[in-house]
């Protein structure tokens, strides 16, 4: 049975891992760009820095192994998928897609690749005796990130127009319109909060004495 012709109900798709690493990376990096010209919270830029790092880290485990829509395999597409889902715009029936569409999964891949390397050359900063270029591609890869995150902050709200979906809202209940047999079993919550308790420690540590 094709399943336009199915009942829609609402459905889980987000899991709490997912969730909790989203808002959590995206909280961590806000804060990290704004205090990276402070000298009183440079401890909290640093300190996020890495936990952001973490947070890449669990995701690409958790990217291999966790439910269906968090999985990369679900939302990695090439070339010729993005085009696809691009060209459906300009047509006007953008294609559906229930977990992140192909643009979305290029915007996932490009902002963990960004996260990573801001870290990564922070880090050799922190350690002294850093090259000048490594600052000079420190605050490139961080400004490059912030314009990514505007961008896929747009692409959020124009998908959620053409769709009529609240992408927003459903990255933070976890649930979204769709046939009963897309939805996901397990919300993960308690791998979640373990993953939030483990952030929020890690950032306790640092606090200056």
């Amino acid at each position: 049975m094709n399943d336009s012709t199915l009942e829609t109900t609402t459905i889980r798709v987000w899991d709490w891992p997912v969730r909790v690493f989203h808002w959590s990376l995206a909280l961590c990096v806000f804060i990290a760009y704004f205090t990276g010209e402070s000298e009183r919270y440079s401890w909290l830029h640093q300190t996020l820095g890495y936990a952001a790092a973490g947070l890449i880290a669990f995701r690409l485990v958790w990217g291999a192994v966790g439910t269906r829509y968090a999985r990369f395999q679900a939302f990695v597409r090439g070339p010729q998928a993005v085009w696809a889902y691009l060209k459906s715009i300009r047509q006007g029936h953008a294609q559906h897609h229930v977990g992140h569409n192909p643009v979305g999964g290029v915007a996932v891949l490009l902002l963990m690749g960004l996260v990573v390397l801001t870290a990564l050359s922070g880090w050799v900063i922190a350690a002294g005796d850093a090259p000048g270029w490594q600052e000079e591609l420190h605050e490139l890869a961080a400004n490059t990130l912030m314009m990514v995150v505007a961008v896929h902050v747009l692409g959020v709200v124009l998908s959620s127009r053409l769709h009529r979906e609240n992408l927003v809202l459903a990255m933070l209940s976890g649930f979204k319109q769709g046939h009963a047999h897309q939805g996901i079993a397990r919300s993960w919550w308690v791998l979640g909060l373990l993953l939030l308790l483990a952030l929020a420690a890690f950032v306790l540590s640092q606090l200056p004495l």
